[in-house]
């Protein structure tokens, strides 16, 4: 479940937004007045400068948005359902773009754009995404990343772990955070040393170039010591609402398997974390904010992307529609969509939470749906409503 839209938010978070905001159109209009390049096209494997990529941050984003769910972690049991269609359809290279947390990653794993963009109306998403680049560029493996990102000692020698099985991998995690944690000595060395390890996160997000606030940095913190202090038993939160029973935790998404019962997420292997890595350490996954029927943000990655010389592949919408259709902003996200340069083949991705109603794209055992579509259905548009938005012409799965 992923925020769509707009919605008031506290005033503290108001007023970070508008910080955030006052910035991003200080940033535009100095650009503009110093007669700013467009964004270069992309050679393979060129990494994007850090400045261009703080630049490309702050020229797409607009003013973000409140939803009521933390979003630190995906609530979608099936997401890895989709992914044997779309190794199928020779997406790779060109452009993705995707809303929320890391649940991205595993698509990108799989179809291994030359850029990512990662839009979502609520800011701190930016904010978890630059916590997420910081970990995995200083992480060679999946168990050094997991350690950091969960706050516990990585192993002696990480390098023996890069053929382990992701099944291992999340067993060693788990036993060394449980460990550090009944153990009131070693309690406190974790807490001493989480303190170390996100001093030297935070140095590298301040290097990427983002005017960060300090209440920014706070945000970070308090998300890196959620996973921190949940370890992989963290689970997806919405706030004012109870936790629903199918929420999966962090544990179990990084063990999802796809419909063949294959371990495929981004953290499956060393070759596929690599992908991801490799790109972060590129610049070449870029966090904006942006809402899908908003004013501007879409439309400047649309231009952004024409300027790099790239085109649409893929596009996970997660279950945003539902609320577009809810709040009558529907035809202004299909608008955004039609400006955006899309390959003949490209797909949108979605997640329908409806098990109240078969979905054709239904794998039993599994709350949440995983969907594909041609991206030519979703823009040629004429749906009746959501219903029919998320089952005309679905890819088969298998």
């Amino acid at each position: 479940m992923i925020a769509a839209g707009r919605v008031a938010g506290s005033p503290a978070a108001r007023s970070g937004l508008e910080r955030w905001t006052w910035l991003v159109v200080l940033v535009a209009a100095a650009a503009c007045d110093a007669g700013q390049p467009p964004a270069r096209s992309l050679e393979a494997q060129e990494p994007i400068p850090r400045a261009e990529f703080a630049a490309l941050v702050q020229r797409i984003s607009e003013d973000g948005g409140y939803f009521d769910t933390d979003n630190l972690i995906s609530n979608e049991t099936g997401y890895l359902n989709v992914m044997d269609a779309l190794g199928r359809r020779g997406l790779q290279g060109g452009a993705y773009v995707g809303v929320g947390p890391d649940q991205n990653y595993s698509y990108i794993a799989q179809l291994r754009p030359d850029v990512a963009f990662l839009t979502d109306v609520r800011r701190d998403n930016v904010l978890q995404h630059l916590l997420l680049k910081a970990l995995i560029e200083h992480a060679p493996t999946r168990v050094e990343f997991l350690s950091a990102l969960h706050g516990v000692t990585p192993p002696a020698d990480p390098s023996t772990w890069e053929g382990a099985s992701v099944e291992a991998v999340v067993a060693w995690v788990d036993s060394a955070w449980a460990e550090e944690r009944a153990d009131p000595e070693r309690r406190g060395d974790a807490t001493a040393d989480f303190d170390a390890l996100h001093d030297r996160v935070r140095s590298a997000i301040d290097a990427y170039g983002l005017p960060l606030s300090e209440s920014d940095f706070v945000t970070i913190r308090r998300f890196h010591r959620s996973f921190a202090d949940q370890g992989l038993s963290l689970r997806f939160t919405s706030f004012g609402r109870p936790p629903r029973p199918y929420y999966p935790t962090y544990r179990q998404l990084t063990l999802e398997t796809d419909v063949d019962g294959d371990r495929v997420s981004y953290l499956a292997s060393s070759e596929r974390y690599a992908v991801v890595r490799d790109m972060h350490r590129a610049n070449r996954i870029i966090p904006v904010v942006g809402d899908l029927a908003g004013r501007s943000a879409l439309r400047a990655l649309g231009d952004v992307m024409r300027e790099m010389g790239v085109e649409l592949r893929a596009f996970y919408v997660s279950n945003v529609e539902f609320y577009l259709w809810q709040s009558r902003t529907f035809d202004r996200w299909l608008g955004n969509a039609r400006a955006l340069p899309a390959n003949g083949d490209a797909v949108v991705i979605r997640s329908y939470f409806g098990n109240f109603r078969g979905h054709p794209s239904a794998v039993p055992g599994y709350y949440a749906t995983q969907t594909l579509q041609p991206w030519s259905t979703l823009v040629a548009g004429g749906f009746s409503g959501y219903w029919e938005t998320i089952t005309r012409d679905v890819i088969p799965l298998d």
